[in-house]
């Protein structure tokens, strides 16, 4: 048997991905716009000892796989993938020809990380926040464009451009939030900053980040200090555990939920709930799975190894009750996965437009995970494999007081 016969046995013809292999053959349409290309044998020995997508992530950020054409539309075709068309007959004989490959296990590419230590101990986290925010913040420019937003924008229209819809995120928060002048506002896992910048420059708020990478805060720091904003806007690399100050007006957690566990949510919420001051407000901004059947952390999956170590997802149901058991009452709740499917697709083309450079500033290993990893996320909001929400929860004042305004004409339509 030949490579291109095990995969037209696994793959269907009317998905349309080419095939070609160091061993000379070849399958698939001659003509097809994405053509995978194994290149060695060692190709075949990740994909054969761990059959699944971290044995595919292995094969290609080594370089012994190369996906000709877009990412986005190679797994897009490839998947999901059910096995239901392969006989008995088709089962052993692939066993028969892999089997003996998966015995080899070569050593995973350097760029895959286990961490040691208690899972979210504030070492641990730290090392994994390390492991994926403080690649290079000129490769995350590349990548994010100007804002340096790291999260899903909301896109107004669908011709409106990725800076636009940064800018309109933003303000949704800040709007969600309640903000005016002379308030304090806690942005957690704040990034390089945007939230922060913003609610300072156009709302007049007094607001601190804090961040876990030191490159991130750096960054943030220097560009706020260009903008003219030290006197009202501070990002600091610290935990947010660390935080000091209390009675703040408002909290918004852009993008770190994931990254928390999914046991710490009940400490994660009482802490933001026992900051805020009464009638203060919290957003939470977070990627969620779908729903809660399949489990929330996967040891073995490419994301866990190579993007996100320790990095966990639950459902929007969950995270809405942990909220209301802290003691927050839930205002409003909104689904934007769309939203960030179209984000990555921007964050895609930014990678591509700028892929030699990013290339000589990170690696190719570190540039051929990222390309993978955003377009295998792009797929997984497309299909709603993955969702992102934002819940506004209050701590409610005296006698159930909200401070929430009737919803009158003034009110957005957005929220």
């Amino acid at each position: 048997m030949k490579l291109a016969d095990a995969f037209s046995m696994i793959v269907p013809a009317e998905r349309g991905v080419g095939f070609r292999a160091f061993d000379g053959s070849s399958a698939g349409p001659s003509d097809a716009d994405v053509t995978l290309d194994v290149r060695t044998a060692r190709a075949v020995e990740y994909l054969a000892s761990a059959p699944n997508q971290l044995g595919l992530a292995r094969a290609y950020v080594a370089g012994d796989l190369e996906i000709i054409g877009d990412a986005y539309t190679a797994m897009s075709r490839l998947y999901p993938m059910p096995l239901d068309h392969l006989s008995a007959s088709d089962k052993l004989k692939l066993a028969a020809f892999l089997g003996p490959k998966a015995l080899k296990r070569p050593s995973p590419p350097p760029q895959e990380r286990v961490l040691k230590g208690g899972r979210h101990s504030k070492r641990r986290d730290a090392e994994a926040i390390h492991h994926h925010y403080d690649v290079s913040n000129l490769f995350y420019s590349w990548v994010l464009g100007p804002s340096m937003a790291y999260t899903c924008a909301v896109f107004p229209d669908a011709n409106a451009t990725l800076e636009q819809a940064q800018v309109n995120k933003f303000d949704l928060v800040c709007r969600k939030l309640g903000l005016a002048p002379g308030m304090t506002v806690l942005d957690i896992g704040c990034g390089w900053g945007g939230m922060v910048m913003h609610a300072a420059e156009h709302y007049g708020v007094k607001a601190i980040g804090v961040t876990l990478s030191a490159q991130q805060a750096q960054w943030a720091q220097d560009a706020i200090n260009a903008r003219g904003l030290s006197d009202r806007a501070q990002v600091r690399f610290s935990d947010y555990r660390d935080v000091p100050e209390t009675d703040f007006d408002a909290i918004s957690s852009i993008g770190l939920t994931e990254h928390i566990g999914r046991e710490n949510y009940p400490s994660y919420f009482t802490f933001a709930y026992n900051k805020l001051k009464p009638t203060g407000r919290m957003l939470n901004h977070t990627i969620t799975r779908a729903d809660d059947v399949e489990q929330s952390h996967y040891n073995n999956s490419f994301i866990n190894r190579y993007v996100f170590p320790d990095g966990e997802l639950s459902g929007p149901g969950h995270i809405m009750s942990a909220m209301n058991a802290a003691g927050f009452e839930i205002r409003h709740e909104e689904n934007l996965r769309e939203h960030y499917a179209l984000t990555l697709k921007y964050w895609c083309d930014n990678l591509e437009a700028h892929w030699d450079e990013a290339v000589a500033e990170a690696g190719l290993g570190t540039a051929r995970v990222w390309r993978l990893y955003m377009a295998a996320s792009r797929l997984g909001f497309d299909i709603n494999n993955i969702q992102l929400h934002q819940t506004l929860g209050v701590k409610l004042g005296a006698n159930g007081y909200s401070g929430f305004p009737y919803r009158g004409a003034e009110i957005p339509a957005a929220f």
